[in-house]
């Protein structure tokens, strides 16, 4: 039923959210604790009325990052798999450097960006591209290389190159393991932008929050992270529902909840 359907996706998250705002006010009815340490739901909301016009400048930068990052991610991380998959010498070289660059600290990595490209947008979105990357390229290569085999004998018998065989066969097989990475790729891009403003920036929600702790306006530091939040679940689920749409084999599949 439709309205059931809407319940399911607007009522439950709606009161999830005020089951915690709940808790919250309980908590600092209850401990006492400060303000300049942890402000009230209406002070937070509050500071997201009064300063939605700085909130909205700052988040329409992380926003720039966010988006820009995720793009690339995904293509350097999908052109990464594609050829990963097609060219075996590139495999037994570039696998082992994959597996190197996840060892490094993202943390160790922001200065370094900033010192070579300056305290603009491309660090952030360098930042984000970094941490997108590695879950794309793993997830679509893995789906690349667990492609039925049957269907590969049954595309040579067809006369489809190798290169056919990829871009026909093996990478639409490969959708339910790239959706995957692409739906971890979007909760994780706001990362990478926020800890590049967070080393060296002056704008941006990551900034605004830093600044604001300075200030001890914390009220509006939990403003700024609320819009973050909320701009992250978002692209969350717009990632989802494209993939939904883009699989609808994969959709049919699951059966929603009574």
């Amino acid at each position: 039923m439709p309205d059931r359907a809407l319940w399911r996706r607007l009522g439950r998250p709606l009161l999830a959210l005020a089951t915690l705002a709940a808790i919250w006010q309980l908590v600092l009815t209850l401990t006492g604790v400060p303000r300049y340490i942890l402000p009230s739901p209406a002070a937070v909301a509050n500071a997201l009325f009064e300063h939605r016009g700085l909130l909205a400048h700052h988040a329409a930068i992380t926003a720039i990052e966010i988006v820009a990052g995720l793009i690339g991610g995904i293509l350097l991380g999908l052109t990464t798999a594609l050829a990963l998959a097609r060219f075996r010498a590139l495999r037994r070289t570039l696998l082992p450097l994959l597996l190197i660059s996840q060892a490094i600290p993202l943390f160790a990595l922001a200065p370094i960006l900033m010192l070579w490209l300056g305290y603009g947008l491309g660090p952030k979105i360098l930042m984000a591209m970094v941490i997108i990357y590695f879950p794309v390229a793993s997830t679509g290569y893995d789906g690349l290389r667990q492609t039925p085999q049957g269907w590969l004998d049954l595309a040579r018998t067809f006369g489809l190159s190798r290169r056919q065989q990829l871009m026909k066969v093996q990478l639409p097989a490969a959708l339910p393991a790239l959706a995957s990475g692409l739906r971890m790729a979007a909760s994780a891009a706001p990362i990478g932008a926020v800890i590049g403003e967070w080393v060296g920036a002056s704008q941006g929600l990551g900034y605004l929050m830093l600044n604001a702790n300075a200030r001890l306006q914390i009220d509006l530091m939990f403003a700024a992270l609320v819009v973050l939040v909320t701009f992250a679940v978002l692209l969350y689920f717009g990632v989802d529902a494209a993939l939904r749409v883009a699989m609808p084999w994969q959709r049919d599949r699951t059966t929603p909840d009574q």
